[in-house]
């Protein structure tokens, strides 16, 4: 069977332009792909599918399609491209290429900023009820001089002659496996398929400069030390327009004089004097939430909680919150009068205690001499 003419193939005429033939090949492409044809219809579509790739192969490469129009199909050579016309065949079906980067046909996009890191410390009632903080970080902004151009006002930058746009260049080397082809970024553009011939004063051709900015973060209630905050969009923005990183903050909580967090709960160990455990006593208790009233039984001993319920911290992923949890500790006085020992010692007699021999205090032994 005789080659078919490729302006045929894609039904355009020979002076067709570079974007009418892709747009042909598209049309075609999309028609005879498998999905959109099945039996017979299906073998006749693979065979005219191959006929379509071979013709966008040839006229797409200016070098090819001139050697093409000049000699036919005994002229048309093999691309120069290794991957021929299969980056554009996945571009339209799936996207993109299976080499990555679109086999070096299609441009990348601008390059994105930098991901940012900072510590935020909060008081402990902040990460308890949540709160509103300001942030502060050293970051890549974009430059007004330019406009994130990073050329001078008036000029623009230019298609890099290394790469011819884009932004990648590609060797080829003989291996024990045959010809080998490999991408690589273009060192010219580093990889922007652009260079800037007349650059911005302010920020020297990256468009960028890097300033002092302060963000709000919302910590939310019951957030806990290490927790760390996503901030969509407030990291370093790209480099000419690139669009901007993220920023991470990772909060440390202050500790608090009194409370202590476990889990959802708080737990504060409250010292109690002897006489107010034996005796019992009514407090009035200061809670993250208030005033409360405190109930201390008769006889209560060391290592007793006392419960507050849903006084504790909130829960991240729910409703409700945890208890506030007071444990008493007995404290045992150290610091006696003489009279102070000697009614302890007659509740003990009363009690039928045994205790030590009785000494004689600090305060009559000064007393005594200067006697």
């Amino acid at each position: 069977m005789a080659d078919r003419d490729h302006y045929e193939v894609l039904g355009v005429a020979r002076g067709a332009s570079a974007d009418e033939i892709k747009k042909a090949y598209r049309r075609l492409a999309r028609q005879l792909h498998p999905d959109a044809n099945h039996g017979k219809q299906a073998v006749e579509a693979e065979a005219e599918f191959k006929a379509v790739v071979a013709a966008y192969e040839t006229l797409s490469d200016p070098e090819r399609r001139a050697r093409y129009d000049r000699f036919g199909h005994d002229g048309s050579g093999s691309s120069s491209d290794p991957f021929g016309g299969f980056g554009d065949i996945f571009e339209t079906f799936f996207g993109g290429s299976p080499f990555g980067g679109g086999g070096g046909r299609r441009r990348s996009g601008p390059t994105p900023g930098e991901d940012l890191e900072t510590t935020l410390e909060v008081e402990f009632e902040a990460a308890i009820f949540g709160s509103e903080e300001e942030v502060s970080v050293r970051t890549a902004v974009a430059c007004i001089e330019c406009e994130a151009t990073g050329a001078v006002l008036g000029s623009g930058p230019e298609t890099c002659g290394g790469c011819r746009g884009s932004g990648q260049v590609q060797r080829v080397r003989q291996s024990m496996l045959g010809q080998m082809v490999t991408a690589a970024a273009c060192p010219t553009c580093s990889g922007r398929g652009q260079v800037i011939t007349d650059p911005c004063g302010s920020c020297r051709g990256e468009g960028r400069v890097v300033e002092d900015r302060s963000f709000t973060v919302n910590v939310r209630a019951g957030v806990d030390e290490g927790t760390t905050l996503r901030l969509g969009g407030r990291g370093a923005v790209g480099p000419r327009g690139g669009p901007a990183g993220d920023l991470y903050v990772r909060l440390q909580v202050k500790s608090h004089p009194v409370f202590e967090r476990h889990g959802f709960d708080l737990v504060h160990r409250l010292q109690l004097p002897m006489t107010q455990a034996a005796l019992g006593v009514i407090l009035e208790y200061e809670t993250l939430d208030g005033v409360e009233e405190l109930r201390i039984p008769r006889g209560t001993s060391s290592g007793e909680v006392f419960r507050f319920r849903g006084r504790g911290v909130p829960h991240l992923e729910g409703r409700g919150r945890g208890d506030l949890l007071v444990e008493a500790v007995v404290k045992t006085p150290d610091d006696l009068t003489d009279e102070a020992e000697r009614l302890l010692r007659e509740l003990a007699i009363e009690r039928n205690e045994t205790v030590a021999d009785e000494e004689e205090g600090l305060v009559s032994r000064i007393r005594s001499a200067f006697r």
